[in-house]
């Protein structure tokens, strides 16, 4: 049923169990493997040494969104679909410390798929590949086509979003977004310093209204 409020929408692909949590995250059953994306960790600092002010405080709340969501879902292993940082020129001793402590910390295994503001940048104690097959799904920062007609890319990257009219306004929302013809599934951007791209009016769209709730449009 559409626009109804949800604490999650679960997807079926090819028997496949795909979770959309309002939480910005993907939570697939099987396997228990939850999938973030686009964090851009370092985006205030780099703003910062190039003359725009913007707040550090965003890392910390994105660092106390991560630990929140991995303690309380449980899963087996987190994975991001890239851009964990923004820029290799931002990362502190400090940040680079806290990225590198974060999977002893959780006691979880930590994979990240390598996206375009990966390249360069350090990181200790967490995997990274550029793709990844998990049953019949793969795991790519940037969208690409699967041969397989069964297989679904599921992916970060673009930052999609949506606008919602509300009376004589329109209200932008994060949003999970769907290409049936090529087989995409795009996550919301994890970080909230990231601004979005609206989606094209042909995806199957799913709004993030809140942390506690997701819409289907």
């Amino acid at each position: 049923m559409k626009n109804k409020l949800r604490s999650s929408i679960k997807l079926l692909w090819n028997n496949t169990t795909i979770e959309l949590l309002p939480s910005r995250s993907i939570l697939i059953k099987e396997t228990g493997e939850l999938l973030i994306s686009d964090i851009h960790l370092g985006k205030g600092e780099y703003y910062q040494a190039n003359g725009i002010p913007l707040t550090n405080y965003q890392d910390l709340f994105n660092f106390k969104r991560i630990i929140n969501l991995v303690e309380n879902i449980k899963p087996k292993k987190l994975i991001i679909l890239g851009d964990l940082f923004h820029s290799k020129l931002a990362i502190s001793e400090e940040l680079e410390y806290k990225v590198g402590s974060l999977s002893e910390k959780l006691k979880i295994n930590i994979e990240l798929i390598e996206g375009n503001h990966d390249k360069g940048c350090k990181i200790n104690n967490i995997s990274r590949s550029k793709t990844r097959t998990s049953l019949n799904l793969i795991y790519t920062h940037e969208p690409i086509n699967p041969k397989d007609a069964n297989l679904l890319n599921i992916c970060g990257h673009y930052h999609p979003k949506i606008y919602i009219k509300n009376m004589n306004t329109k209200v932008s929302f994060k949003c999970f977004a769907l290409d049936k013809k090529k087989n995409n599934l795009y996550l919301p951007a994890f970080g909230d310093l990231t601004g979005g791209h609206l989606c094209k009016n042909e995806f199957k769209k799913w709004a993030i209204i809140s942390e506690r709730s997701i819409l289907e449009i």
